[in-house]
């Protein structure tokens, strides 16, 4: 009995140890099938296939008549796969002189590769030659792979602070997209002008292609996804005019904005001081010419046309007299008299010498300070009115309807909207306590007052189209697209009747074309219409500015030129503006004379911009 139940328990014991023994052999194999092995799977596929990015071609930009004013250039990226790279007698020395690289960077970038990951594709050299790149097809180093991919080229070399460039993606950009972002480490993207504000549009979609390697030198390719290219842009501007302003304003501070009245297409945006924008193309010395730009006093990096804002000066007058018709205090026959200035109590405004007393019309001509003055102040003393403070606030409200005091939607960054002061802002300074005389400064553009180039320039098309304008902007055409963004087809009306206008016009045809301030201007049988403007500067001379357009109907040009430190409205603005009008309305130049003499302007800059320099 004892021995049958031992031989029971023996068998027990034995039956449980080799269930044991099966079901921890069953669980072994089973990780091994389902988890190490899609591992090694992973890695015997990593051995034979490759994921490639392919960067699709940017889209290209062009003028208005067609010509190119950025274009695209094919160069290369040197990718390697560390792991890949054969390790024994691998020739450095070869490698050093097809990409042109030093060995630390070679090394650097090895380095960073490897932190990047053994199996991760890395760029080693960027923007290699087309010649570059077939000396490496025909070396073929294991690990190693070129990546087409497109950098700029800017064919004119004009509007650096205009057309904008491409940069590294920077890593808060990069943090802000969401996990389906299109930007990985490494991109490039653009940055300010046009390159940023159409980056959508100009950069297409990438690509991925599967690289099947079946040893170390047969592969085949699988277009996986097609990259599909950026959408070619059509620009308003004019590119020979545009690099005539540039040349104009070369050595001078300041901006021209031209735009055509019936459209709102902007057919000049030229910034001075500015640059040549193949320095900012992505490749090596990109980095050392733009911090060179960047600490330039100067500052060419910046766009004055849209995001400086200064004192309008006496090219705000124009409006003024648009307010008074338009409010019944003013008639264009009504005189004034002017003794070199305004005076009332101890307020006083200088003003040069002219004739008086004078009319609407001769006041414009001349730019007479006193005339505005009174104009203003009766705008805001109207007796429709319970307060000169309540005049102020109708004012404003007629100024914010020309496009001052706030953004005009044009399609580029960093866009300022110029200051005009609310009630409330004199409320505080004064207390409660102010009147029409307080602020009898902004009468001739002056005091608590500021506009940019671009507001200046859509000023002068409002006048030109007798009261309404279309929202500036400098594309006129996407591709894939039927037309632009309504907004810019949009007509943006003024309160002021169009009648106000043509008397307006006509004291500005006068200023140009009789006995005016800027008689320079006048270009036979195109009725140029003008007003210069001196506005007051701290740091120096005073800013020369200058609003116009041409003809005086049917007007296809509108214009303003703001040049700090100036000296008077007729002395750079003017000859400048008048320049380019006869360039664009004639397609020549008749006055070489005047070239020179713009050209060979000395004007001083020394304590605004330059007292780091020896006088």
């Amino acid at each position: 009995m004892n021995n049958a139940r031992n031989d029971t328990r023996r068998n027990r014991v034995l039956r449980t140890i080799v269930l044991a023994v099966f079901l921890l052999f069953t669980v072994v194999a089973g990780y091994l099938q389902l988890i190490e092995g899609s591992d090694y799977f992973s890695k015997a596929e990593d051995n034979v296939i490759r994921y490639i990015i392919t960067y699709p071609p940017r889209g290209e930009v062009f003028d208005r008549n067609g010509e190119y004013l950025i274009q695209n250039k094919i160069c290369y990226d040197l990718m390697v796969v560390p792991r890949e790279v054969q390790k024994e007698g691998f020739d450095t020395l070869r490698l050093m002189n097809i990409t042109g690289e030093p060995l630390q960077r070679l090394k650097d970038a090895f380095f960073k590769a490897n932190k990047a990951g053994r199996r991760v594709a890395s760029p080693v050299v960027k923007y290699l030659s087309a010649e570059a790149k077939l000396r490496l097809d025909e070396w073929n180093p294991s690990g190693f792979y070129t990546v087409p991919r497109t950098i700029r080229q800017y064919p004119r070399k004009i509007g650096g602070n205009l057309l904008g460039s491409l940069s590294e993606v920077s890593p808060k950009i990069l943090e802000q997209q969401n996990e389906e972002g299109y930007y990985v480490m490494g991109d490039y993207i653009g940055e300010q002008g046009i390159e940023s504000a159409y980056e959508n549009e100009l950069r297409g979609e990438k690509g991925r292609i599967r690289r099947n390697q079946f040893d170390d030198h047969a592969t085949t390719d699988v277009v996986e996804l097609e990259a599909v290219a950026g959408k070619n842009l059509v620009c308003t501007i004019d590119a020979r005019l545009q690099a005539f302003a540039e040349e104009l304003m070369e050595g001078k501070v300041g901006s021209v904005v031209a735009i055509e009245p019936s459209t709102g297409e902007i057919l000049v945006m030229a910034s001075s001081p500015t640059f040549d924008p193949n320095e900012l193309v992505v490749g090596r010395g990109r980095g050392n010419h733009y911090m060179r730009l960047l600490n330039e006093p100067r500052r060419p990096l910046y766009n004055r046309a849209v995001t400086s804002s200064q004192p309008p000066g006496s090219t705000f007058k124009l409006l003024n007299g648009l307010i008074g018709l338009q409010e019944g205090v003013l008639k264009p026959h009504y005189r004034y008299s002017c003794n070199r200035g305004y005076r009332s109590g101890s307020v006083k405004m200088g003003c040069h010498e002219h004739r008086s007393p004078l009319d609407l019309d001769y006041a414009i001509a001349t730019s007479c300070n006193a005339y505005f003055a009174n104009v203003f102040r009766n705008i805001l003393e109207n007796k429709k009115y319970k307060s000169p403070k309540e005049g102020y606030e109708a004012w404003r409200k007629y100024v914010e309807s020309f496009g001052f005091n706030s953004k005009l939607d044009v399609d580029l960054f960093g866009e300022r909207k110029g200051v005009v002061k609310e009630r409330k802002y004199y409320d505080k300074v004064y207390r409660g306590s102010w009147n029409a005389l307080t602020v009898l400064s902004v009468s001739i553009g002056q005091g608590e007052i500021q506009s940019t180039t671009l507001q200046l320039a859509n000023f002068a098309a409002t006048i030109a189209n007798r009261g309404y304008y279309y929202t500036p902007h400098i594309i006129k055409g996407i591709e894939g697209q039927d037309s632009i963004d309504v907004k810019y087809r949009t007509a943006h009306y003024t309160p002021v009747d169009k009648q106000h206008f043509e008397t307006i016009i006509k004291g500005m045809w006068r200023a140009v074309n009789r006995d005016g301030t800027c008689q320079t201007a006048r270009l036979e049988g195109l009725d140029v219409c003008g007003k210069t403007g001196t506005a007051q500067n701290p740091l120096g001379d005073d800013h020369s500015t200058f609003i116009s357009f041409a003809p005086r109907n049917n007007p296809k040009i509108a214009i303003a030129v703001y040049v700090e430190h100036g000296i008077w409205g007729a002395t750079a603005a003017v000859p400048i503006a008048s320049l380019i009008e006869e360039m664009y309305l004639t397609d020549t130049v008749t006055r070489p004379w005047l070239v020179e003499h713009v050209k060979n302007l000395e004007l001083d800059y020394y304590k605004a911009y330059d007292r780091h320099k020896k006088k």
